[in-house]
């Protein structure tokens, strides 16, 4: 049993979270709210997302796992202004997701969640340096980066304890530098590692101008981006996978 009712736009932020990354996932109902892990094809991108029962208008489940085409649902939840609520209930008899939008009635039919990619465990890093900056910062240096190279490296120059990014073109090249005053905190310690650049663009989509971002960083390990969404009601934690360095 699944029934709940959600605004609209907690609902497409859920979303949009999961489909920067993939096409379909399992969500796993809990008697506390939703939880969703999914990797991409080319296990190089993780997400992991859990949003409490409290960023429903009204939540009920028994538990369970649904597994769902993401553009489809978004496609349907794009019809909803972002003020709008949205009805989610499961018919388990013929394991459809009946949705109501303000007169509007959508069926959707479910995935099979076994014919979905298994979920990936989430690695136990302990990474020794910490970032705390605005989504808008991330944004500006991904968009900046994307001008001259497809990678991107993000480290940590511990000594000087600032936060820096370095994309190299084939001609062009940049270079940003936040400094412990230019951020909301920073651990420092040994860090730098090169990721796709393409990667970290479908994820700063997903991720608001506004929220308050933490990134782990290691020397040659993956980097782990936490936000959250719903107001607090919501997290989503984003792993990349470093890029192979070729001499």
């Amino acid at each position: 049993m699944f029934n709940a009712i959600v605004s609209a736009d907690t609902l497409q932020d859920t979303l949009d979270s999961v489909s920067v990354l993939v096409e379909e996932c399992k969500i796993h109902l809990e008697a506390d709210g939703l939880e969703i892990r999914a990797v991409d094809p080319a296990n190089v991108g993780m997400v992991d997302l859990s949003l409490s029962a409290a960023a429903f208008e009204s939540y009920e489940t028994d538990g369970g796992l649904i597994g769902v085409n993401l553009s489809r649902l978004e496609d349907i939840a794009g019809m909803a202004d972002s003020d709008q609520l949205i009805h989610l209930e499961l018919d388990e008899e013929t394991r459809k997701l009946h949705i109501a939008i303000d007169g509007l009635e959508y069926t959707l039919a479910l995935i099979n969640p076994d014919s979905i990619r298994q979920e990936p465990d989430l690695p136990d890093l302990d990474l020794p340096a910490e970032i705390v900056l605005e989504g808008r910062d991330i944004d500006r240096a991904v968009k900046a980066s994307d001008m001259v190279s497809d990678h991107i490296e993000l480290g940590v120059d511990d000594t000087d304890e600032l936060f820096y990014v370095d994309a190299e073109g084939d001609t062009d090249d940049v270079h940003l530098e936040l400094t412990a005053e230019d951020l909301i905190d920073l651990t420092a310690g040994p860090a730098s590692s090169l990721f796709s650049l393409d990667y970290l663009k479908d994820m700063n989509k997903a991720i608001p101008s506004d929220a308050e971002v933490t990134v782990d960083l290691g020397e040659e390990f993956p980097v782990k981006l936490h936000f959250e969404i719903a107001e607090g009601q919501g997290q989503v934690t984003y792993m990349l996978a470093p890029r192979v360095q070729s001499d």
